[in-house]
């Protein structure tokens, strides 16, 4: 269902640098980003794709591409990132929270970031504009399943208050609350993109 209200995020852009001084620019994502999505999922590595997708196929099935753009701002809240000095400005990283239910109030929380763009605080910095979206669209808590072996998104998890649920064939899930993850990040003053987007976003 199309989320018919205005929303005041959508109009905002946040500016800012990776950790290496790489500046990017962040945004809600919209159906029209389909190219760049694409794009950006091409240029993933086999590896990355696997660990985000469960696949490393090069191509995902149109069906899955067409529900990463299926984006309405409430049941399906998306941001993605631009390296504002790269050639052709690309898409490098994408975060996803998708609503479980009718008017529920958890979701499943999911995050992409190209290879060379890894270890430079990008994953944080999307996280925490999506969840100051969800706080302002009724989602409180976030379910995360990850490959046990991505550490990365592990320590993610952790590092936002996730909580362990369950493991089965190697993916191990989490729960996410929404507000504590938001002030958990807060909280960290040394990342500097992150203070940049709350900032901006004024949260």
């Amino acid at each position: 269902m199309v989320h018919a209200c205005a929303r005041p995020l959508d109009g905002i852009v946040v500016h800012s640098a990776l950790s290496d001084g790489t500046p990017v620019c962040l945004r809600t994502i919209t159906p029209d980003d389909e190219a760049l999505l694409r794009e950006g999922i091409a240029k993933l590595s086999a590896e990355s794709r696997y660990l985000r997708f469960f696949s490393p196929a090069p191509a995902l099935p149109d069906a899955v591409v067409e529900r990463l753009v299926a984006v309405d701002g409430h049941d399906h809240i998306a941001w993605g990132a631009i390296c504002s000095d790269c050639p052709g400005a690309p898409a490098i990283g994408a975060v996803h929270a998708v609503r479980h239910g009718d008017g529920g109030r958890v979701g499943e929380y999911s995050v992409a970031v190209l290879d060379e763009f890894h270890g430079k605080g990008l994953a944080r910095m999307m996280t925490a504009a999506l969840l100051v979206d969800c706080l302002a669209e009724g989602l409180t808590g976030l379910d995360v399943h990850t490959l046990s072996e991505n550490r990365a998104a592990v320590a993610l998890v952790h590092a936002l208050g996730g909580v362990w649920t369950s493991e089965s064939a190697g993916v191990a899930e989490y729960c996410l609350d929404v507000a504590g993850a938001l002030a958990a990040l807060r909280t960290d003053r040394g990342a500097r993109g992150v203070q940049d987007v709350l900032d901006q976003l004024g949260a």
